[in-house]
């Protein structure tokens, strides 16, 4: 009989795979604390993730405009802006947590266990930021980003600047306008979340048919999400 791999994995290796060592391990351990393991604890002096992903969100955000202005002194305000969007959207930071194996860290509840939490996108997102705010408080901005910088830079490289800034929408609307004579259609099916911590969820129609689906922090995010996926739709 195959022995069930133990999970989480011990927090410490993941400090060590971050080159950051924590004068708090108590923020490590936090950042790794998705909501519904807390909430089956019954102990509210337990702090989740959800107050450090906020402060996360933020400075990850200000890292990676650093790294771009940085990296393209020549970019222009808009394409810096999308650039940035494309490498903290919830495919680019998820991008990041897989290849740090984050969901082997994580303690989630037993329903969250159930359908397979530990590859959820969202939950793969949020903790990562969590992370990078845990260390943003620990060893001030310096260190958030330098860590940032480590992880994203191969990002950065791999994706190259035409594929990372592609608009979607504007793709999708060029093609579908010129090639079939129709307009995109996006509408919003639903949203989930807290109020500051909202995911929603959009499909793209064209002349009535589903063409593609996507979600996003943002409506925006969303949009772009489904018009990639409808080209690719339109491609095959």
């Amino acid at each position: 009989m195959m022995k069930r791999r133990s999970l989480p994995r011990n927090p410490d290796d993941l400090a060590t795979v971050l080159d950051y060592s924590f004068k708090n391990r108590g923020l490590l351990y936090q950042a790794l604390r998705h909501p519904s393991y807390v909430y089956e604890q019954g102990d509210p002096g337990i702090p989740d993730n959800q107050r450090l992903e906020f402060l996360g969100d933020a400075v990850v955000n200000l890292a990676i405009s650093n790294l771009l202005m940085d990296s393209f002194p020549e970019m222009k305000e808009g394409d810096l802006s999308k650039y940035r969007a494309s490498l903290v959207s919830e495919n680019g930071l998820s991008c990041i947590a897989r290849e740090l194996k984050l969901g082997d860290y994580l303690l989630l509840g037993k329903g969250e266990e159930r359908t397979n939490g530990r590859e959820k996108l969202s939950i793969l997102t949020d903790a990562l930021e969590a992370l990078m705010g845990a260390i943003y408080i620990d060893g001030g901005f310096t260190n958030a980003l330098r860590v940032i910088t480590r992880l994203f830079g191969p990002l950065l490289n791999r994706t190259g600047f035409g594929t990372s800034m592609e608009d979607f929408k504007t793709v999708l609307q060029e093609y579908s306008q010129d090639a079939l004579q129709l307009t995109p259609e996006y509408r919003l099916e639903r949203e989930t979340g807290p109020d500051h911590n909202k995911t929603f969820y959009v499909a793209v129609y064209l002349k009535g048919n589903l063409t593609g689906k996507g979600r996003g922090k943002s409506k925006k995010e969303a949009e772009q999400n489904a018009a990639k996926e409808a080209l690719a739709c339109l491609e095959r």
